[in-house]
């Protein structure tokens, strides 16, 4: 039996004069910390909220997210994190569809919340600094951590999909126990020393497992950024002596091209870690050599808690590459009938372990079609070279079939970032008369840097096949991104007029 929340409650009896979570001048200690979510879980109790209730959360990167995170889980609640930019409609149905008692929302976000709280019928409570501060001292703290088996439900993820409804991927306590262990232990080989950037959401996957979780299992400090910004970024490294940077390929660029990048000191930096979607190897290379750090790249989905595969530390790295499987973690590609295809063939990714969800809240039939005999179809297309490193090929949904040749996304955008003038890129299927689908990429350039249309599919042409170059390149202002910064192809769209 196993509760995620055990975790902050043994390293505050080993570490609890240290650092746990950092805003700026703001520094919380693990005592501290331990105490708000006692009292977060005597607030919960207080309300007749307990083991296996949904708790929405609807929180930046602050103080207050770790406090409610930790002190639900101890009371054997399932946490819902939202982002905070959602709208009342959007709340409204993460609250609906989870069944959740209760929702807290960050006081700067919560008119949204409210409406949505109001209209299925519960309690929205406003969490602002002082506020959050003064309701916790009305309540005694409880010191007790329920009791919750390895397979019970901790956190409901919702993914957002490309078709449908998002749905609530149900991740266990021993689910995202074991991947928290893995980041700390394996990848990031964090220690009390250790100081975190809190860059990424902690609302979703990748910063709440390999961010705070980790963080708390190691004794480090995690100092928060509430919304990404490269400037601010660089600035933190240097004012905390960040040693451990984990982000999503945009902020990697947007470091790199931010104002007198080179000027900042980072040489406190020891490992970058990279997810959430496939790094550009002239990114990597870039960011390597202005700031003199290594990055590791690793995959993983919601669905898998996130962690599944990583360029593991002390062992070969193989930049492009998406590593091989963590501990506890198995891994293969598969074609359509979900048979092993043959080494460096194109399939599409499939895992198992102690990592992958219980399964889709309420969607039996997701889950069947998703799962099946322990495998997640994760829905990404990739290659395995014959030491076990993966390469992500691309989604499948975003193969492009142009003239009955596959067309992978990925690798026009690798092509396209080794241009100078380009800071991020996008290449969608565009429909076609004819060939079914054309090539288009969307091409955001750097700050003070020109190139033409023209010019950008030209540099294109030079490096790959006829069928595969961009037929239509347009120039941007930025490209429409998620929640972690991630690009969303599926939200590009081409002008009328392309070249």
């Amino acid at each position: 039996m196993t509760n995620l929340a055990q975790a902050l409650t043994d390293t505050a009896a080993e570490h609890g004069s240290r650092p746990a979570v950092k805003l700026d001048d703001l520094v919380i200690d693990y005592d501290t910390l331990l105490d708000g979510a006692r009292r977060v879980a005597a607030m919960l109790k207080d309300r007749g909220i307990g083991p296996g209730d949904r708790v929405g959360m609807v929180l930046p990167n602050v103080p207050p997210f770790p406090v409610l995170f930790y002190g639900a889980v101890a009371a054997g609640c399932v946490v819902v994190p939202m982002n905070p930019l959602l709208k009342a409609r959007e709340v409204q149905y993460y609250l609906e569809d989870s069944g959740a008692s209760i929702v807290f929302s960050w006081h700067q976000m919560a008119e949204e919340a409210t409406k949505a709280a109001a209209e299925v019928g519960i309690d929205c409570v406003s969490v602002e600094p002082d506020g959050f501060t003064d309701l916790l001292a009305g309540f005694e703290p409880d010191d007790e951590v329920v009791a919750r088996e390895d397979d019970e439900t901790v956190v409901l993820l919702y993914t957002s999909g490309t078709t449908g409804q998002p749905k609530g991927a149900e991740l266990t306590h021993g689910n995202m126990t074991s991947n928290a262990a893995t980041s700390a232990e394996t990848l990031v080989e964090l220690g009390p020393e250790d100081v975190v950037m809190g860059c990424l959401p902690l609302f979703h996957c990748f910063g709440l497992t390999c961010g705070l979780n980790a963080s708390v299992r190691s004794g480090s400090c995690l100092t928060l950024i509430p919304r990404f910004d490269a400037t601010k970024a660089l600035e933190v490294i240097g004012r905390d002596r960040v040693t451990v940077f984990e982000g999503v390929p945009t902020m990697y660029a947007g470091m790199l091209h931010a104002p007198d990048a080179e000027s900042y000191d980072v040489s406190s930096l020891r490992t970058c870690i990279s997810g959430g979607s496939a790094m550009p190897v002239e990114v990597m290379k870039k960011f390597e050599q202005t700031f003199d750090c290594i990055v590791l790249e690793g995959y993983g989905l919601s669905e898998t808690s996130p962690v599944a595969s990583f360029n593991h530390p002390g062992k070969e790295r193989k930049p492009g590459t998406i590593g091989v499987p963590v501990r506890g973690v198995q891994m293969k590609v598969v074609d359509d009938d979900r048979q092993d295809v043959a080494q460096g063939e194109v399939g599409e990714i499939a895992i198992k372990g102690e990592n992958v969800m219980k399964g889709y809240w309420g969607r039996e039939d997701a889950t069947a079609e998703s799962v099946q005999d322990g495998w997640f179809l994760s829905g990404d297309m990739a290659t395995v070279d014959d030491e076990g490193y993966f390469t992500i090929v691309d989604r499948k949904k975003d193969l492009i079939i142009r003239g009955g040749y596959n067309v992978y996304p990925r690798e026009i955008e690798e092509v396209l970032y080794g241009h100078d003038a380009v800071a991020e890129v996008a290449v969608i299927g565009l429909p076609h008369d004819d060939l079914g689908e054309e090539v288009g990429a969307a091409v955001a350039l750097k700050d003070g840097q020109s190139a033409t249309e023209e010019e950008l599919q030209a540099f294109a042409k030079e490096s790959l096949a006829a069928y595969k170059y961009p037929r239509k390149v347009w120039l941007v202002d930025d490209l429409p991104k998620g929640p972690t910064g991630k690009i969303l192809r599926r939200e590009v769209t081409a002008p009328e007029e392309t070249s």
